[in-house]
């Protein structure tokens, strides 16, 4: 059952009034130029429009005006189809000098347009600052929303979560979701043609990266391992770039609820077939840490220097995001990193 407060009354809303309401609600139902955002265009043809997640249904009747945004890649599909949202869950990890994400302020910054006002999100969501947004829908299909964070959104607005499970919507799944729930489904195939074309474009200069196997790692401190899986965003990523996902990631167990396996530092030795290995560390000190470690120190491509790992926040985060502002934005950061790293594969 959906839920709305009139736009007239939401200034004067508490959050206790919103959390009061959805939980009342809950116990009746279950190398490329970075594209510029589009003018925004007419949908009313596409509406009502119902989408359906994990956590509930976001029925939306008209097109909506006021996007909030959770999660990753949401804000930036929404821009590329014309919509500069509100608000935005804010990022500060791998946000630069402005304060945003490069590619979100360079693209926002193009439009002449104002910037969309930055809340925290995470486990702890600033509801409040949600509220004073007055937003006509909340997108937030790749995010780690929780059935009781969705329960109060949905108070606020309709609110578009995952279709399966917390981050692991695919980025192509994710694009058509925003843009059915803006009214604009026709637009996403050609967004996503463009995704696979730059990235397709800058393989095509790489022939050296053929043939080439990787393994995509991540440690959660000393003594740990783990593995992405070929599916998971920024592996695909490099696989679109022309490289080969080592086979021995598939023998790994999938982490439930993740992308990823958990293998452990006492099996580095399976990764030796791997001819590269991508990574990256959340600061200095912990990078240390990691690369001292023997077991891990002897996997073969970290030890003939064979890892891209960038040192750059911004970096990290648009390399492991698949939307329209990220890809043309991280392709010529990334290029020569990884032309380094197959260099030492003889």
């Amino acid at each position: 059952m959906p839920f709305r407060f009139p736009r007239a009354r939401r200034h004067a809303l508490t959050l206790s009034a919103v959390v009061t309401a959805a939980l009342a609600l809950g116990a009746c139902s279950s190398t490329a130029e970075q594209p510029a955002a589009k003018p925004a265009a007419t949908a009313a043809g596409a509406f009502p429009v119902t989408i359906d997640s994990a956590l509930g249904q976001a029925k939306i009747t008209q097109q909506p005006k006021r996007v909030v945004t959770l999660g990753q890649g949401s804000a930036e599909t929404a821009i590329a189809l014309g919509t500069v949202p509100v608000g935005i869950e804010s990022y500060e990890w791998g946000s630069d000098k402005t304060g945003y994400l490069p590619w979100i302020h360079e693209a926002v910054t193009k439009t002449g347009g104002p910037l969309p006002k930055q809340f925290k999100g995470g486990e702890d969501i600033d509801m409040d600052a949600i509220v004073e947004l007055e937003p006509d829908v909340i997108l937030a299909p790749w995010s780690g929303i929780t059935k009781e964070q969705y329960a109060v959104l949905s108070g606020i607005a309709p609110t578009v979560a995952y279709p399966d499970l917390p981050w692991s919507t695919n980025w192509d799944q994710q694009i058509e979701i925003v843009a059915k729930a803006l009214g604009k489904p026709g637009e996403a195939p050609e967004l996503i043609a463009g995704v696979k074309k730059n990235l397709g474009d800058a393989a095509a200069t790489r022939p050296q990266y053929q043939g080439k196997t990787f393994s995509y790692i991540y440690t959660s401190g000393p003594g740990t391992l783990g593995v992405f899986k070929p599916e998971e965003q920024r592996v695909a990523m490099v696989s679109m770039l022309g490289l080969t996902v080592d086979p021995v990631v598939g023998e790994f167990k999938e982490t439930e609820g993740t992308d990823s396996a958990l293998i452990g530092l006492e099996n580095a030795q399976k990764l030796a077939e791997s001819d590269l290995v991508f990574t990256f560390y959340t600061d200095e000190k912990t990078r240390k840490e990691i690369e001292a470690q023997k077991l891990y120190a002897a996997i073969p491509a970290v030890k003939r220097g064979g890892v891209v790992a960038g040192d750059d926040t911004s970096f990290v985060t648009a390399s492991s995001i698949i939307n329209p502002l990220t890809v043309p934005w991280v392709i010529d950061r990334y290029l020569p990193l990884i032309d380094k790293a197959v260099a030492t594969v003889k």
